[in-house]
């Protein structure tokens, strides 16, 4: 449970204003239909997330060693400080092929590609050597920040700080790095 609920919270609040959520908004404003997207989220990211929770899990099953553990560590403090930065779409027009749960399924997937939220997938698959908790938190947590971005598009960009909320995910990735940092170092019992 411990899994799936720090993968849902950690995936979730640094999915506000990435990239992904932006291409939520995008899509939402442009092909309006929001189920048939809100579906092509859901089936892009459980089949992203659950590779990078593989990979995560069965890299860290290889190299089970200190070194290991502190590296991984070290990759949430990281994406602490990559969760600072700001993402936005590139300006390249946006054009659309197939039907709108293709294009949406296609694009969130390719676009989730080496994104923060893919990285930590793969971090915290590497931490809890659990694919399926770690695969469901962290679709979970993408689906509780996108499909309100899908509805609510522009409105919530309005209203929810993504400065503040950013800050809130860098944080949280930054404590578990130094959590897991301790933990690896055996400064905790």
């Amino acid at each position: 449970m411990e899994a799936l609920l720090t993968s849902m919270a950690v995936v979730a609040l640094a999915e506000i204003g990435d990239k992904t959520m932006l291409l939520a908004i995008v899509l939402a404003a442009k092909l309006r239909k929001p189920w048939q997207i809100i579906a092509g989220i859901f089936a892009a990211t459980i089949v992203n997330h659950s590779l990078a929770a593989l990979v995560g899990s069965e890299v860290a099953g290889l190299v089970d060693a200190p070194w290991f553990r502190i590296a991984v560590a070290i990759g949430f403090i990281a994406m602490g400080l990559w969760t600072l930065i700001p993402d936005k779409l590139d300006d390249g027009g946006f054009k659309q092929r197939g039907g709108v749960f293709l294009t949406t399924t296609i694009a969130f997937f390719l676009v989730e590609m080496g994104d923060k939220t893919q990285v930590a997938t793969i971090a915290l698959g590497a931490q809890f050597h659990s694919v399926m908790a770690v695969a469901a938190g962290t679709t979970l947590g993408m689906m509780i920040a996108n499909v309100p971005a899908v509805f609510l598009g522009e409105e919530l960009v309005k209203r929810v700080s993504l400065n503040a909320t950013r800050i809130a995910a860098a944080s949280l990735f930054v404590v578990l790095g130094l959590w897991q940092l301790a933990s690896a170092l055996g400064w905790l019992g």
